[in-house]
């Protein structure tokens, strides 16, 4: 596909899979007790992290169909809220795929919750090495990434290193 005939809302379907693919790989595997691993009193434990993204993407889904509102969840247990995380995603993607009106900005919906999910993201990743559960550096520029794409069940990685 010619880059430039790439439109509005397919960039913001890929980013989804993007951070469907990032966050997965920063989710998989870590031990439940991670959830509530914490490296001060002022930071948030990697539940509340991802229950927080999965009210980014609530959010995100409800300015797209022009009824704003936010909630502030508190986490389910691991392995559920990972797959809220997951399933959030999904239904703002499955929203995109559609004709249906979108009533936020591209650009604000990228740069408010998607953004603020990939700083998430990294956060999670970080504390995953801090934890002593690291994930592998990759090469995310070739990896398998598809729009529609936003469940767990992602490529495996075509280039990881140390």
């Amino acid at each position: 596909m010619n880059p430039s005939a790439v439109t509005g809302r397919e960039l913001l379907r890929h980013a989804l899979a993007t951070v469907a693919y990032r966050g997965g790989k920063a989710l998989r595997g870590a031990p439940e007790s991670f959830a509530t691993f914490r490296i001060g009193e002022a930071t948030r434990p990697p539940g509340k992290l991802v229950a927080h993204m999965g009210d980014l993407f609530d959010w995100a889904l409800s300015i797209a169909k022009g009824k704003q509102t936010w909630k502030d969840s508190e986490p389910l247990p691991w392995n559920q809220e990972v797959e809220r995380f997951f399933a959030s995603i999904k239904a703002f993607d499955d929203y995109l795929a559609t004709s249906e009106p979108l009533h936020g900005t591209v650009e604000m919906l990228f740069q408010g919750p998607i953004a603020d999910a990939l700083t998430h993201v990294g956060q999670l990743a970080m504390l995953r090495r801090v934890a002593g559960t690291p994930i592998r550096s990759e090469n995310y520029s070739v990896a398998a990434i598809v729009a529609g794409r936003t469940g767990a069940d992602q490529n495996a990685a075509s280039r990881e290193f140390d």
